[in-house]
């Protein structure tokens, strides 16, 4: 027996399965007709709309062109630190750059500037510059002339010769041309090389250097007599270190045997004493090296440079009694600078013009004579540029 159930399987009837209508329900009879296709799910389900949003409206464009863009994000700046003590370090490291660069050119500023002399010989490789200490008193005053002990002595002389060569390579040289040396003089004949300075002034004793030397001078730098005192009194003393006790009227001196440090006034004296030193001029140019090699060994010493007011009365002082022809230059004084730290620092070589004898007699009395020969291999090296056979000359 059939069950009521499943009368709708079973039935004999011609009734068809209901499909589904046109207008999208279902029609009666139940499942679609596959023979009549399949709906369009798109179409025929209205429940699809409540999952279906509406896309927002879009954004007319403005009357300029397209929208524009969103502004950068702010960033927070960081406010600087201030460091007034490290700006305050800087300034004072600026303001103390500018007084060392800046005094030794006012200094110079302040150099007379004497005649030269246009020299005939041809450019040598290097630079030699002519060191001349005067003993001139003309400008100096009377209390002057009594604190340094130099007397009244009218006229124009020399104490210190000294030729500074810095080459284009190897060790400068410093060599020591004795006063007293007997040379010809150009249109006076033959006399003491301290003569050219008393009848010329510098263009004659230049003239006369070359002329006996045959190398050609590029520069002149003179000091007075107070200049001298001024830069031993600017470095604080120079130490010297005598082996027996020295006493001279005419220069002032009287200093015991051993080592102390003489102030500017007897470093003069000790530097212009000759008749109580039994070498004579050879003795005096030796003491004149020494003391201004004390004088730039003082001069670099770092204390000389942090100090303000030495390295200003260093400066200064030089200034002041110093003299230049208007061919030497900064350029030229920097060299002679750099020679005269390398030639007492022991990287140069200090020497004094070959000698043969240092008291011999002349027309013009007591002379040195050079060493013909050995003098003639020294200036030819010079006039080279070519310094490093002269190391056996280094005193």
């Amino acid at each position: 027996m059939k069950s009521d159930d499943l009368d709708w399987l079973y039935r004999d009837d011609d009734e068809h399965t209901r499909v589904l209508g046109q207008s999208g329900g279902p029609q009666q009879g139940g499942y679609p007709d596959p023979r009549q296709g399949y709906p369009d799910p798109r179409q025929s389900y209205p429940a699809d709309d409540v999952y279906r949003q509406e896309a927002p409206p879009a954004r007319a464009p403005g009357p300029s062109g397209p929208p524009p863009a969103a502004p950068p994000p702010q960033r927070h700046r960081r406010r600087r630190r201030r460091h007034p003590i490290r700006n305050l370090f800087l300034t004072l490291l600026v303001l103390w750059l500018a007084f060392l660069v800046g005094t030794p050119i006012f200094a110079w500023s302040t150099i007379d500037v004497v005649e030269g002399y246009d020299s005939e010989l041809p450019d040598q490789p290097g630079t030699a510059v002519l060191l001349v200490g005067s003993d001139v008193r003309d400008n100096l005053t009377p209390e002057e002339q009594r604190r340094l002990g130099t007397g009244s002595t009218d006229g124009r002389r020399t104490d210190t010769m000294m030729l500074l060569y810095t080459p284009p390579g190897g060790k400068s040289v410093l060599l020591g041309l004795p006063r007293d040396s007997f040379v010809e003089i150009p249109g006076r004949g033959d006399n003491k090389l301290n003569a050219a300075f008393a009848y010329g002034g510098p263009p004659l004793l230049i003239r006369t250097i070359e002329h006996n030397t045959g190398i050609k001078v590029d520069g002149y730098l003179e000091v007075g007599m107070a200049g001298l005192a001024n830069m031993v009194d600017a470095v604080g003393g120079v130490e010297v270190c005598p082996e027996q006790p020295m006493q001279d009227k005419d220069s002032h001196l009287d200093i015991g045997a051993g080592c102390q440090v003489l102030d500017g006034p007897t470093a003069l004296a000790y530097v212009r004493m000759r008749k109580a030193d039994p070498r004579g001029d050879l003795g005096r140019m030796e003491r004149q090296r020494e003391v201004i090699g004390q004088i730039v060994k003082r001069a670099i010493n770092p204390m000389t440079v942090l100090n303000p007011k030495r390295w200003w009365d260093l400066n200064m002082g030089t200034a002041s009694s110093l003299a230049r022809t208007s061919d030497t230059g900064i350029p030229t004084m920097f060299g002679a600078g750099v020679g005269l730290i390398s030639g007492f620092t022991g990287s140069g070589i200090s020497m004094t013009v070959p000698v043969s004898n240092p008291a011999a007699q002349t027309s013009a009395g007591s002379s040195v004579l050079w060493d013909e020969e050995a003098s003639e291999e020294v200036f030819a090296a010079i006039a080279a540029g070519d310094t490093a056979e002269l190391e056996k000359y280094h005193k």
